[in-house]
C-alpha cells in the first residue's frame, strides 16, 4: 500500500517518483549550485508551461531522472507559491540539430505533489508524446547520417539502324535473361544485339526482358546513337573580317 503522505521535497518526490513510471528510471537530484544549471536546462525539450517558467525564473536545484534507455525527463518547482512540480521531457544530446526540424516539442506537464498520481499522468499523457518525437528525431538522424543511396544498375539498350545493342552484362543472371529474350551474342564485337527485322516481335522481347531485368534489380535505358557530322560534308570557314584602309596623317 503506498503512503497517503509522501515527502513533497523535490529531491524525496523524484525519487520515489522514479520508482513508480513504467520501465527501469533512476532518480539524481542537482542541489543549488548559484542557479548555474543551463547544461540541463539548454535541453529541456518544451515550448509550453515549462519553457515558459525558464525563461522567466532561475532554477536553483531541479531533478533528473533517467531511464535505462538514455530517456530523460526533467523536474522542477513551478514560479509562484504553487504546489506540485513542472515535468518536461528532455531532448537527446546525440542528434543533430537538424534532426529536430518538423518534429512536434513533447511539452511538459505539470503534476501534483503526490508522485504516484504524477507518475499515471506522465505515463498517459506526457510519455507517449515523448516516445513519439524521439522515434520521430531518431528517424531523421538516421536519415542525415546515412550513406548516399548507390544509383541503380541499368543495362543500356542502344539503337543501331533497326537493332538495339547492348554491351556484353558483367552479370551471368543479367545475359541470361538478355539472351533468354531475343538477344543474341556478338563474340566477335563483344555484344548482344537484338535484331529488327519483325519490330513488333522486338517489342514484345525487350518488354519481356525490361520486366525479368526489373525483378534483378536491373533497370533498362533505351537510348540513340550518338549524332555523327555527315561523311562528306566540310565545315564552312567564317567569313574573313573585312579590311579597313588605313589613314594617314596629313
Amino acid at each position: 500500500m503506498h503512503d497517503p503522505t509522501p515527502q513533497t521535497t523535490l529531491g524525496s518526490f523524484a525519487a520515489v517518483l522514479a520508482g513508480e513510471l513504467p520501465g527501469a528510471w533512476t532518480s539524481s537530484y542537482h542541489q543549488d549550485r548559484g542557479g548555474n544549471h543551463d547544461a540541463l536546462t539548454d535541453h529541456v525539450w518544451d515550448m509550453n508551461e515549462v519553457a515558459a517558467s525558464l525563461a522567466r525564473h532561475t532554477v536553483d536545484h531541479c531533478a533528473i531522472l533517467t531511464r535505462d534507455d538514455g530517456t530523460s525527463l526533467f523536474v522542477a518547482d513551478p514560479p509562484g507559491p504553487r504546489e506540485g512540480y513542472l515535468i518536461a521531457a528532455m531532448a537527446p544530446t546525440d542528434a543533430p540539430a537538424e534532426a529536430f526540424r518538423g518534429v512536434r516539442e513533447p511539452d511538459g506537464i505539470a503534476v501534483a505533489a503526490d508522485p504516484f498520481s504524477a507518475a499515471e499522468d506522465i505515463h498517459y499523457d506526457l510519455l507517449p508524446r515523448y516516445d513519439k518525437a524521439l522515434a520521430q528525431v531518431r528517424t531523421n538522424a538516421a536519415r542525415l547520417t546515412a550513406p548516399p543511396a548507390a544509383e541503380p544498375e541499368a543495362v543500356v539498350m542502344t539503337w543501331s539502324g533497326d537493332t538495339l545493342v547492348v554491351d556484353k552484362p558483367g552479370r551471368d543472371d543479367v545475359a541470361q535473361a538478355l539472351t533468354d529474350h531475343g538477344f543474341a551474342l556478338d563474340a566477335e564485337r563483344d555484344i548482344l544485339v537484338l535484331p529488327g527485322d519483325d519490330s513488333a516481335r522486338q517489342a514484345a522481347f525487350v518488354r519481356a526482358a525490361g520486366h525479368r531485368l526489373s525483378e534483378l534489380g536491373v533497370g533498362v535505358v533505351l537510348r540513340n546513337p550518338p549524332a555523327r557530322p555527315a561523311l562528306d560534308t566540310t565545315p564552312v570557314a567564317p567569313p574573313n573580317p573585312p579590311i579597313t584602309a588605313s589613314h594617314r596623317s596629313r
